[in-house]
């Protein structure tokens, strides 16, 4: 009897799609291939959400204010982001990792780390699973993956890293001191522009230049619990293990106007907008949710949130506005001029389980969101809309997110 084989050193493969929304977007747009591509808002507080390698030789990343990336890239072609779509495609990657193993832990529509130590004997090596993984993305969706392979979750996310774009970088476990040695501190987790600072002014500027200090010393430049941890990724070492996907908490939706507005009833509008989109995506993950939460942030920056928990979960949209838009209400905002709303919804369970049906229950709602549901299907999402949406609208950069997945796409 031929025994299984062991479990490898280095069990763990971070995968990161490179510059995944633009990379996206180039696919259903061949026009756009070879081009500098940035996905984002277009107005003067958009951001860039996600930009194409041929951009960001022009020194254009995530995350960057638009008006400044059009100004390093005067050229690029600008398309406003398309989280459906992008999130269709994480699905059909996520199917990908799981054809292989069990244990997936995604970090983001875009990345995730797997563990495929029980998968060597019918996938082979970690290597040959890190490659296979790679061309099954690009032959099943046209896109781009870059993979890591190491002992741990930290060496392997840093060596996915290094392998970009389009690349492989496979770490193995006896050369993890050799690999670690002449990067900078900044490689490290935790380690930013204050700390490398600090570690800079007493000499230590790569990580084996950290790992030779000793850690009382490391102790009174950075106090115990950022030393201690600093010193642990100096050597490579990470404990955590790979956790599987969870169904999310919580889901969210905001939007950023291009101006502040300071208009009530524009603002209920664009609460009918966010309760449409965040209740799709809960009907669609077959959840429900009783904690309602809205979020403003004004023009001075301040930032509140109200909330209300209800006597049973809610998945309609037309609830979910009104639970909003009560909320707003109770504000009593007077001309407040307000540059962020949002609208989130907590203490989900699934819809089956979540409902308790009276009597005298009107589900019409219900049904005409199934209904609006499966037209936006069949034939896009400009197939239903209300009409209080119809109206001229306020100007908004884009941002919607789920909890707790991050939209933005820094590969």
């Amino acid at each position: 009897m031929v025994n299984p084989p062991a479990r490898p050193p280095e069990p763990i493969l971070h995968v990161d799609m490179d510059a995944f929304y633009a990379a996206v977007e180039v696919r259903r747009d061949p026009a756009l291939v070879g081009r500098p591509v940035l996905v984002g808002g277009r107005g003067g507080r958009g951001v860039v959400a996600s930009a194409s390698y041929e951009a960001r030789v022009f020194g254009v990343s995530s995350a960057m204010p638009m008006a400044r990336a059009l100004r390093l890239c005067p050229d690029a072609v600008v398309v406003g982001p398309d989280f459906a779509a992008y999130t269709a495609a994480s699905e059909r990657i996520r199917e990908i990792f799981l054809s292989y193993t069990p244990l997936v832990e995604p970090l983001a529509l875009d990345e995730a780390f797997l563990d495929i130590g029980g998968s060597v004997r019918l996938f082979g090596p970690p290597q040959e699973i890190g490659a296979r993984v790679r061309a099954q993305i690009l032959d099943d969706l046209g896109l781009v993956a870059s993979v890591g392979i190491a002992p741990n979750k930290f060496l392997a996310k840093l060596c996915s890293g290094k392998a970009k774009p389009d690349g492989l970088l496979h770490l193995p476990a006896d050369g993890v001191t050799e690999f670690l040695t002449p990067l900078g501190i900044r490689d490290l987790w935790g380690v930013g522009e204050a700390t490398s600072a600090r570690l800079e002014r007493f000499g230590i500027g790569t990580v084996g230049e950290l790992a030779a200090v000793p850690l009382p010393t490391l102790i009174r430049l950075l106090g115990p619990a950022a030393a201690e941890a600093l010193a642990r990724l100096a050597r490579g070492e990470d404990a955590r293990t790979v956790i599987p996907w969870e169904p999310a908490k919580g889901m969210s939706a905001e939007e950023t106007f291009d101006h502040d507005i300071d208009d009530v009833h524009l603002l209920r509008v664009e609460l009918l907008r966010l309760a449409e989109r965040l209740a799709r995506r809960l009907r669609r993950g077959g959840v429900a949710g009783r904690t309602v939460t809205l979020k403003l942030r004004y023009a001075s920056f301040q930032t509140v949130t109200r909330s209300r928990t209800l006597p049973l979960p809610i998945d309609e949209s037309t609830a979910l506005h009104g639970e909003a838009v009560a909320l707003l209400d109770a504000l009593r905002l007077e001309r407040v001029r307000v540059r962020l709303i949002g609208l989130g919804v907590t203490r989900l369970a699934p819809t089956g389980a979540s409902r308790q049906l009276a009597l005298d229950e009107d589900d019409r709602w219900g049904r005409l969101d199934r209904a609006a549901d499966g037209a936006r299907e069949r034939f896009g999402e400009a197939a239903v809309t209300r009409g209080a949406l119809l109206d001229d609208a306020p100007p908004r950069t884009g941002n919607t997110a789920p909890v707790p997945e991050q939209w933005r796409d820094p590969g």
